[in-house]
């Protein structure tokens, strides 16, 4: 992470702008030229998203002096927090970190305080900032990497991405923290009421998982303590009885029936037309 100076203070973007600069005399110079296309890849991959965050960093920066300014030449009255008491002593400089998908940032605010009261910063809510240190952005990928495999392989897949941003177990607690809206989501929606034609769906899915000893459930744990097991580093087909318990999956929805002729099921020698009902 590059240092400030003082020009920076002038211009929030220089660290940007020097940071483009030595991006491009590196990929100008003689060096560059006998690189392959992977390394080059590599290369700009790398310093290009530290200008991404060089840029998010000096647009922060300019955000943080703006506020300041309008403050001290507006003279704004003092601010009033959720719980309707006003804060009246301002404090500028106050900091908090925000690791983002381009890597970590420091946000600069002004604090209004007031004595036994938390403190309030208007910038916070400007930004929509969240309470915990990772941005939105990186919560989102979080969750739609975890869609798609394990949590080392979110790991893995942010760091590609990002670099070296979140943990492992903080992105299970992201998207445990995501998900935590779901129920109430659905109690509050209200279903749309349905025609007699209209087919109700039950649908029941199970999978046999293979269970650690303790989480066995009685009967079952004595029938795998009973049977003589081959030591191996992985069970070979047809040893995993008494191993398992089933994880069982239900979804329940409605659908318009969707009609379906011959041959929309059986292609006719001369193919089918073009007019045929959309699938639900």
């Amino acid at each position: 992470m590059e240092p400030y100076d003082a020009f920076d203070a002038i211009d929030p973007f220089a660290a940007a702008a020097r940071a483009f600069d030595r991006l491009t005399g590196v990929l100008a110079a003689p060096e560059s030229a006998a690189l392959p296309h992977h390394d080059l890849e590599d290369l700009i991959e790398a310093r290009g998203r530290e200008l991404l965050r060089l840029l998010f960093q000096a647009h922060l920066d300019l955000r943080e002096r703006r506020e300041r300014e309008q403050t001290e030449r507006a003279g704004l009255e003092p601010v009033r927090g959720v719980d309707g008491k006003v804060r009246p002593h301002r404090e500028p400089g106050h900091c908090r970190r925000l690791a983002c998908v381009f890597g970590t940032v420091t946000v600069t605010r002004t604090a209004w305080r007031g004595r036994s009261m938390n403190n309030v910063c208007p910038l916070d809510a400007d930004l929509s900032l969240p309470a915990g240190l990772h941005s939105h952005g990186l919560r989102r990928l979080a969750v739609t990497e975890a869609v798609r495999g394990s949590y080392d392989q979110v790991k893995e897949a942010i760091d590609r991405r990002c670099g070296k941003v979140l943990g492992k177990r903080q992105a299970e607690r992201l998207v445990v923290e995501a998900a935590r809206d779901i129920d109430s989501f659905y109690l509050a929606r209200v279903p749309m009421p349905a025609t007699a034609s209209t087919a109700l769906v039950l649908q029941v899915d199970g999978k046999g998982i293979v269970m650690r000893p303790e989480a066995l459930r009685p009967a079952t744990l004595k029938a795998h303590r009973d049977k003589k097991q081959a030591m191996r580093t992985r069970l070979a087909p047809g040893e995993k009885p008494n191993r398992k318990r089933m994880a069982t999956l239900a979804c329940v929805f409605d659908v318009d029936p969707a009609v379906r002729r011959p041959h929309d099921i059986i292609a006719p020698p001369e193919g089918r037309g073009g007019d045929r009902p959309p699938r639900p």
